[in-house]
């Protein structure tokens, strides 16, 4: 979360975890200095700065709902670290201070890293021998996104790639996002990167989820659970979303990860209608605005104190913030209407 000069709000940056966990009811993970936060936009001390306030507050979070029971069946929250810099020494410094901050992953998108030709090798030597020297050694989460690969020609991690990393014992999985096209490519290797234990896919493009998980056959009698025990033992379903607008509707997204996991197709319809209205909403005529629109929603909420974007983040105009209030009023109406109140954000 940044001021008008572009400098990081701490109080709003730990206002924002608080608000994505919801005392146990929104994200089972926080995602720092991701895409959403605009890593790429910002200086890497910020980036280092980011990483450490959120997993302060996690846990401290984590504790908290320890303290009073938590919500029943729920894990601790998970403080996964972007550690992707333009550079590679960065990124190492990166996921040296995540180990020491106490994160419990680290994401790296090895595309998004200038000069970095052989992935593969970064992995292997640089991440594996620091990770070597340290005494706590945290998991490492691939992440493949075209929209922030350096060369276009090379947009997405190649399986054999994928496959060849999944081999080390840190390497647990991969976020895609991705066309549903591109996420079938990873999802139908997956069982072959799991020759060393379990690898995880997670979908970046969130709203994707909702075609993974759709019934094939939802009126006849155990389908549901045929379909995803199918697909589950052949390693073809992911095992997470992570979800930018999620960010803003913590509860929604949580509570449409578990109808989409469950096969609820009348759940899924209903939630995704409003999913869909709000996506429609940071739609502008000059294009998206997703990132303006998020913080404009939390701003709107009272979570944060500014919605300044990062230098190089398309804004909205006045004209465009006026009418995504309108619109955000009336998602917000449509889930006060058709969702379970313990699935509704609080702020």
């Amino acid at each position: 979360m940044l001021d008008d000069r572009g400098e990081l709000i701490e109080s709003d940056q730990r206002a924002l975890v608080r608000h994505v966990v919801q005392e146990g009811r929104g994200a089972d993970m926080v995602f720092a200095a991701g895409t959403t936060g605009e890593w790429d936009k910002v200086s890497n001390a910020t980036r280092q700065q980011v990483i450490r306030i959120c997993t302060e507050e996690v846990a401290k979070l984590n504790t908290s709902l320890q303290g009073r029971g938590g919500r029943p069946g729920c894990r601790d929250v998970e403080l996964w670290a972007g550690i992707t810099a333009p550079n590679p020494e960065d990124t190492l410094a990166n996921l040296e201070l995540a180990i020491d901050c106490g994160a419990d992953a680290a994401v790296l998108a090895p595309l998004s890293i200038e000069g970095l030709h052989d992935p593969v090798r970064f992995v292997a030597r640089e991440i594996s021998d620091l990770l070597d020297e340290r005494s706590r050694r945290i998991p490492l989460y691939l992440y493949d996104n075209a929209d922030i690969a350096i060369d276009p020609k090379i947009p997405h991690i190649r399986t054999r790639q994928v496959k060849a990393m999944s081999r080390l014992d840190f390497v647990r999985g991969i976020k895609v996002s991705a066309s549903r096209k591109v996420l079938g490519h990873y999802t139908k290797a997956a069982a072959s990167f799991r020759e060393r234990g379990e690898f995880g896919i997670y979908v970046g493009n969130a709203k994707l989820i909702f075609d993974l998980f759709k019934p094939r056959s939802p009126g006849l009698p155990g389908a549901i659970a045929d379909h995803w025990n199918r697909y589950r033992l052949q390693g073809q379903l992911p095992i997470g979303v992570v979800s930018g607008p999620g960010n803003a509707m913590p509860r929604e997204w949580a509570w449409a990860w578990q109808v989409c996991r469950a096969g609820d197709l009348d759940r899924m319809q209903e939630v995704r209608e409003i999913l869909d209205a709000f996506g429609a909403a940071t739609r502008t005529s000059s294009g998206g605005r997703s990132i303006a629109s998020i913080k404009r929603a939390l701003l709107r909420d009272g979570v944060i104190t500014s919605a300044a974007v990062a230098r190089g983040t398309p804004e909205l105009s006045e004209a465009d913030a006026e009418a995504f209030d309108a619109a955000y009023a009336e998602v917000k109406a449509m889930v006060r209407d058709r969702l379970p109140g313990i699935w509704v954000t609080g702020t």
